[in-house]
């Protein structure tokens, strides 16, 4: 059943990640004001979406699992930290749907990196 439960939210958190890059890789208007605004564009926009994408099959594979779940908290980290200090919660009339998305992939990232706190190198074997 923990298997299960994991699996599933892996890919929620891998599909949420992904089905965002067409917006970063493309240059999408909204995604390139955003980056502007908080003064990373084009290279952050580009780069964070190549992160995302590496988070995205880090959390697809059984053994990296954690750290696709790690990568994820600090990618959702700055984006919830870049909407409280510099974009708002709303952005462009979105009604905050990407500051409310953001905070669901961090606490469904936070709770896949509990579940797999075991295998975490070095502390792992610890708890």
């Amino acid at each position: 059943m923990k298997k299960t439960v994991q699996l599933l939210l892996s890919i929620a958190v891998a599909v949420l990640l992904i089905q965002t890059l067409r917006f970063k890789f493309t240059a999408h208007p909204e995604s390139v004001y955003i980056f502007s605004k908080i003064g990373m564009e084009p290279y952050g926009r580009v780069g964070i979406g190549i992160f995302e994408l590496i988070a995205a099959i880090l959390l697809l594979v059984p053994k990296t699992v954690w750290a696709g779940a790690l990568l994820t908290l600090g990618i959702m980290s700055g984006a919830l930290l870049m909407h409280i200090t510099i974009l708002c919660i709303e952005v462009n009339e979105d009604g905050g749907l990407l500051f409310y998305m953001a905070l669901l992939i961090f606490v469904l990232s936070l709770t896949i990196l509990w579940m797999n706190r075991k295998n975490l190198p070095f502390i792992g074997k610890k708890l």
